[in-house]
Order: structure tokens, then sequence, then C-alpha cells
């Protein structure tokens, strides 16, 4: 995999590398460090006010069981039609995976530090020929006053004109995020190119790349992420429609994790090789956390402070061949238990890594060549980065084979202090680089979050 130990992403409905919530916090309310909370909201949302309009009323389903005879059949069909009928007359309060809400103004864009969410979208656009900063200015401002609006729970600005479909009125905010950056060749077409971050400077070519130029890189970038799928299916529409006449879709990759409440376990999530992934994350409660992972304010691009840089990969698992290989072959690949994600070391998924310890003939219990022990911090100088991917799964290749893998997301201040000095020790000979393809990707520079009354880049775009 890129980038880092197997072992970084967020745990089912938990921040990435954080613990249960602890004791006394409230269930609908998570926050990361510096990051937008989460709010749990009331009951179940109806925007119109109105009775259910599509479920049969108890009235209508009694005549028609009466005029059908009393056979085993329709008694049947009618008490199933009943029951469901009472259900759905009754509305019960949502969960706190629906309740749950984040929070668009604040120090930093949600996404980030966001508990990882089930559902996901990372979509890139590029402005039209002939758009420029004005029409940027004016689509920003659209999205901004969009996601604001939809990660609350609410209608699309202007539902009453039909700017909303209507796929998500019946469901609560479900931890939506809406997340915006900015790629290089943005600058140059909107005439700021001069307050282009040197953060931007294009990923140095690695030997396993197999990239492709159509689904990489891209002026704009929207990552979007939900608990419930067609919350997610909702922002992702809602932002391609209020795209307009200004940017072309140029990429899409769809994306899910694990659902928050599907293991008794609340442990670091799996990715589609079985491993568990997401142990060795910064920690928001690292006293370096801030430092590693947002750019500080001040400086020429101030316009950044409190923003971060997004390394985006798409990396296919070669499935089939890795899912042949014993158990104790992936664990030595990994340089981890399967089970429960610790160290060969021994101990638990979040004991160090044993890097010096030997077995009886005197090797490394952990291989020299063991992707969780090339990729740890202490072995690339303390270089480190918060990731945040997605797996995916887009069918079968012309071969049969599947073509699934990871959405890598990755988070850090300077990507030459994050991703890149981990990437490049990968490059040189991580064992788990026979079993993976990267096939994209994408660099964006991602500006802090909006206060109260701006959009997100107005201090760029207005500047």
């Amino acid at each position: 995999m890129s980038g880092a130990d197997p072992g970084t992403t967020a745990r089912a409905g938990v921040p990435a590398g954080r613990a249960s919530r602890p004791s006394g916090t409230s269930p609908g309310r998570e926050s990361g460090a510096g990051s937008n909370g989460d709010r749990a909201g009331g009951g179940r949302r109806d925007r119109t006010g109105d009775p259910d309009p599509v479920g049969p009323s108890r009235r209508r389903i009694i005549a028609a069981a009466g005029t059908a005879g009393a056979t085993g059949l329709a008694l049947g069909a009618a008490g199933g039609a009943l029951a469901h009928a009472a259900s759905r007359d009754t509305p019960t309060a949502l969960t706190t995976v629906g309740s749950t809400e984040a929070m668009f103004h604040g120090k930093h864009q949600a996404g980030i530090t966001t508990p990882l969410q089930s559902r996901g979208h990372l979509i890139a656009f590029d402005l039209a020929p002939g758009a420029g900063r004005k029409e940027a200015a004016a689509l920003l401002r659209r999205w901004s006053a969009l996601a604001a609006a939809l990660m609350a729970g609410k209608p699309a600005p202007g539902a009453d004109t039909g700017a909303d479909t209507g796929v998500a009125l019946d469901a609560g905010p479900s931890s939506l995020t809406l997340t915006f950056g900015f790629g290089r060749t943005f600058f140059d077409r909107t005439g700021l190119a001069a307050r282009r971050p040197a953060g931007l400077d294009p990923l140095p070519a690695f030997s396993a790349d197999q990239l492709d130029a159509r689904r990489s890189n891209g002026d704009l970038w929207v990552q979007i992420g939900a608990n419930d799928a067609l919350v997610a299916f909702h922002a992702l529409r809602a932002v391609q429609r209020a795209a307009g006449e200004a940017a072309r879709l140029r990429w899409q990759m769809d994306g899910f994790n694990r659902s928050p409440g599907a293991t008794d376990r609340p442990m670091t999530t799996r990715n589609l090789m079985g491993q568990v992934d997401g142990t060795n994350n910064p920690q928001s409660s690292d006293p370096d956390f801030d430092r590693r992972i947002f750019v500080p304010g001040g400086g020429e691009h101030d316009w950044l402070a409190n923003g971060s840089y997004a390394v985006v990969r798409r990396i296919r698992m070669l499935l089939d061949p890795w899912e042949r290989l014993p158990l104790a072959k992936q664990e030595r690949i990994i340089g981890r238990r399967k089970s429960d994600g610790a160290p060969l070391t021994g101990g638990s998924e979040t004991t160090p890594l044993g890097l010096e310890e030997l077995d009886t003939d005197g090797r490394p219990v952990i291989p020299a060549n063991a992707h969780s022990r090339i990729s740890a911090p202490e072995q690339n100088q303390g270089a480190a980065m918060l990731r945040r991917p997605f797996s995916y799964h887009d069918g079968a290749l012309p071969d049969g084979s599947p073509d699934a893998g990871l959405l890598f997301v990755c988070w850090q201040a300077d990507p030459l202090r994050g991703f890149v000095p981990v990437q490049r020790k990968l490059d040189r000979g991580d064992a788990l680089s026979e079993f993976v393809r990267h096939e994209a990707s994408a660099l964006f520079a991602v500006p802090g979050g909006p206060a109260e009354g701006e959009y997100v880049g107005q201090r760029l775009l207005e500047a």
C-alpha cells in the first residue's frame, strides 16, 4: 500500500487511529484534534411535516383484506402490510449514525480528522474553457452554501425551485462532510500562479507507478463522506449539478468502509486484503499532531493557514494471488498478525513494533522488507501522515480478476515531509509492492475551514 503501515485508517465510526469513544462522551458527538466536531440531532427529521404520503393507511389495508377473503394467503398478506404500515406511522428517533452532524464552519475543513465514514466519493473537476478567477469564486460560493446546508441535514439551497433531488429528504445528516481542495493547475487558470504554494510541486515519479493521466490530478477536488449511501450520493449529485457551466468533471472514484456498529470490537477497520489498516496513524493527542498535519499561519501563503495537503492514490490490489498466499506469508509481508493487527513481535494492535527483535535463527521477527517496518515513522526520520482512505470495488477486469483496492487519501502539512519520503522508501523494497498497482495520483492544497459568512477559499480568491 502507499504511504504507511496498514495500520492507519480510522476505526469504524471512530476517528483515524483513535480508540473508541471515552465514557461520558455524548454518543452523537465526536471531534478530532482541532477539527469541527460532530453533533447528534434529535429525532427523525420530517421535512414536510405531513404524514407519510407513500405508506398505505390502516383503513385501506383492512378494507382490502376484507374484500380479498379470509384465506390464509390473504390474511397473511394483510397482516404483513398492516404491521408494516403501523411501523411507518410511528416514527422512531434517529440513531446516532443518522443524527450525527459535522460542522461546516470552523478552524479546519471537515473530512480530515472527522471520524471515517462508511461511504465516500472523490471527485475532481477542471475549470471550463474561458472560466477564470471570477467564475471559480462564484463556484466556491455555491459549493460552500450547498455544503453548509447538506451537512446540517437540510435540503440543497433553492429546494423550492427544484434544486434538491429529494434523494435524502427523510434522512438525518449521517456525518456528511464535503471537503474542497485546489490542484496545481487551478492557480494557472485563475491567474493566481504567484500564490501557488511550493507544497503543490508535482510528486516525484515512483518505479511502481502505472498512472492513468485521465484519472489523475485536476483543478478542483471534492471529497464527500457520509454514513449513509443515499446521503453521500445526494451530496455527490448536488455538487455535480452546482458546478454548472463553470467546471467539468475530470474523474470520480467511489469508496466504502465498514459501517459504524458493524462489529462489537471497536478496532481499526480492515482493508480488502483483510488486514487491520490504520493502527499507526498520528494521534490527535500527540503534541506535534497539528504541526505534522496542518499548515501553519503566516508567510506568503496565509490563505492556506490551518489547511492541509491531500495526496490521493488509486491503488489496485491483486487480490487473487494475495488470497492464495498462506496466512503466515501474508503476515510476514505486512509484519503484523492478521487476526488483530498486533506486531509479529507480540502484544496488541497498538503495541510498538519490535524492530530489533530476532528469531531463533537470528533473523528479524518483523522482516526487513515488511510493509509495517519500512513505513514506520522511526524508519523514515519521523515522516508521518494522517491516512484516511476508502476501499473500492469497480467490478471485474477483462481477465475476470477484481478491480478492487484502496482509494488512498493522506493528509500532511507538507508532502515532502509526509507522503514523499515514506513512498520513496516503500518503492525501494516493500514486500507488499508485488501485490498492488498504483493507477492514479493527485495532490491538492486544502485551505482551512471557513468562518461564518465566508466560503471555502475566499482568502485566496478575493485577496
